[in-house]
């Protein structure tokens, strides 16, 4: 039925999608909507929208009695990505425990939980997908399980054979698991670090690499980008110091999904930052510090759905993506309720969250 937006209630589903006047999808269709969801409607000047009925053919409670439920803590039934992505954290979890422990990891179960959450690699978008923590001191798990799926995808974009692929994403997932030797509360710690503890925290991608480096079902890929995450193409890095002839192309490749994830997830010491701004940091680093042929593909597919990309900036305007120049891919043009708001330009500005693509 067919609501006008003033009539629209916190709980209401969307029975239609809702596009806006440049044809990009705004909301989709069985979209709950929230206060958040109305203010991005409010932002574009939407009228009216379509929304189901207060009762679903299966009985399924809609409309105030889903909003009840939801505001008595029931969750909403998660996808087949976000189920999956669940399961690798929990995996994930008990491996840092296996060897924090001393225990054998349990490589098997690692790597039966990847495949299937990398079954799910056509609906994961880098910049959008952003799934519920209970804490922050679990943004280590995030951080490699994310790591692990970007890893994939930029192994198939920069033409790695297929039998890398899933080496390449099991490398992701265990770049960090030598912070598994690391004391927890360091890692947590929300003061500045000493320089003792800095130097504590630059070991684990040698412990990481003890603790691989004599599974047989790793390929020596995988252990040395455990090894070489952190080292860098001018010899800037650690733990060896070593140049970009000497680093491993898996590493290289898993040195840009950890700087983005790491930068762009909420830690207990700082915010998460904008992934456009981490982008720019990333393209920056890409001399000297990191491979510029993977930075250039990565920040070409990452934005490459621009157009009609909801967004909100930095100063809190919501808006959509009406042009992207292939030379500043991080710094779209944006319609603000008619305005266009060129980033290239306006230098004060910057994307601080994608809401939604098209």
């Amino acid at each position: 039925m067919m609501v006008p937006l003033a009539h629209v209630q916190v709980g209401d589903i969307l029975a239609k999608d809702v596009v806006t006047a440049q044809g990009g999808t705004l909301l989709r269709k069985g979209k709950v909507i929230t206060a958040r969801e109305l203010e991005i409607l409010q932002a574009f000047l939407i009228k009216h929208i379509e929304l189901e009925k207060e009762e679903s053919k299966s009985g399924e409670p809609k409309g105030d009695e889903a909003s009840a439920n939801r505001s008595h803590g029931a969750e909403e039934p998660k996808s087949g990505l976000l189920r999956a992505y669940s399961e690798s954290i929990a995996v994930l979890k008990k491996a840092f425990a296996d060897a924090a422990g001393g225990r054998a990891l349990p490589v098997f179960d690692i790597r039966s939980s990847l495949e299937q959450l990398l079954s799910y690699s056509s609906e994961y978008n880098i910049l959008t997908f952003m799934p519920k923590r209970k804490t922050d001191e679990d943004s280590l798990f995030h951080s490699s399980v994310m790591t692990a799926m970007t890893a994939y995808l930029l192994a198939q974009w920069n033409g790695f054979s297929r039998k890398d692929w899933m080496q390449i994403a099991l490398a992701g997932l265990l770049h960090d698991i030598g912070n598994a030797k690391i004391d927890r509360s360091l890692l947590q710690k929300s003061s500045s670090l000493t320089e003792a503890e800095r130097e504590e925290i630059r070991q684990h991608p040698v412990l990481g690499y003890q603790l691989v480096k004599n599974i047989a079902s790793l390929n020596e890929g995988v252990k040395l980008a455990v090894l070489q995450h952190h080292e860098r193409m001018d010899g800037s890095g650690y733990p060896l110091g070593v140049n970009g002839s000497k680093i491993h192309p898996y590493a290289r490749l898993v040195a840009i999904a950890d700087v983005f994830h790491a930068m762009t997830l909420r830690k207990t010491y700082r915010d998460a930052l904008s992934p456009y701004l981490v982008l720019e940091q990333i393209q920056q680093d890409a001399f000297g510090k990191l491979d510029a042929s993977y930075v250039r593909t990565f920040i070409d597919k990452v934005t490459s759905f621009h157009i009609g990309t909801v967004v909100r900036l930095s100063d809190n305007r919501i808006g959509e993506i009406v042009f992207s120049d292939s030379q500043q891919p991080t710094r779209p043009w944006v319609s603000v309720a008619g305005t266009i708001i060129r980033l290239p330009t306006e230098r004060h500005l910057h994307i601080q969250e994608v809401i939604s693509s098209s």
